[in-house]
């Protein structure tokens, strides 16, 4: 069942009572390399002799700091061969032993708060599960009511930006400058028709085509300037 190294294969068939303070163990820091679980002297002693237990299989290497190899071999330093054959081959004997290492209790204890903190908050957050629910249907609402109509008026009034942009655009102010001085015209034209037919006199007339005829070339300059800077 079990393979020892070199001549220590050969004095442990003929000496079956041997001394078990006999040193089987190596020296302080020597850890396996092929075992996934914390490094023991049964799992390290590859220089005394090579045991693998049945069920083992293999895993890449693990990383045990010298001061942890150290602090497990001290543990198992006084038990005897027959003891740490159990270990390797028991699986319960060597669960054992795992679970009263001080490194494997504290990493359980910080697994058994881990899971307590996540099944708090797991109850936490179906505590909150109705609150949620409400928010949603909340939410729903204001898409469907409020948020519909603030967006309808934000649409119309960027229609009137787009409408107010236009009308003071310089093209549109070019364009209803210009329906201005054709309507003066108009208006002038109408006045010198009016004196012809005498039913305006001379002084009214004067007066009226003097003030139309300024504000239609007043008009025209304007809108000849603004063409040239446009």
């Amino acid at each position: 069942m079990f393979r020892f190294w070199g001549s220590q294969e050969q004095q442990a068939q003929p000496h079956p009572q041997e001394d078990s303070s006999h040193s089987w163990y190596p020296p302080p820091g020597v850890s396996s390399t092929n075992s996934s679980r914390p490094s023991t002297p049964g799992s390290s002693a590859s220089n005394s002799f090579n045991l693998q237990r049945p069920s083992e299989r293999p895993h890449s290497p693990s990383q045990v700091s010298p001061s942890e190899a150290a602090g497990i071999i001290a543990l198992l330093k006084d038990k005897s061969v027959d003891e740490l054959r159990k270990l390797l081959s028991d699986n319960d004997a060597y669960n054992q032993f795992l679970l009263s290492v001080d490194q494997v209790k504290i990493q359980n204890n910080i697994r058994d708060e881990l899971r307590k903190e996540t099944l708090q908050l797991a109850r936490n957050n179906l505590d909150k599960e109705p609150q949620i629910m409400e928010l949603r249907n909340q939410c729903r609402i204001i898409w469907t009511t409020e948020l519909a109509a603030a967006l309808e008026q934000l649409n119309d009034l960027e229609r009137q930006k787009e409408e107010i942009l236009k009308f003071y655009s310089p093209a549109s102010f070019i364009n209803r400058l210009q329906d201005a001085m054709n309507e003066t015209d108009k208006e002038s034209e109408m006045v010198n028709r009016q004196l012809l037919e005498k039913e305006i006199d001379l002084g009214t007339f004067v007066q009226k085509y003097k003030k139309l005829r300024t504000s239609y070339h007043r008009r025209a300059l304007i809108h000849l300037a603004a063409k040239t800077s446009i």
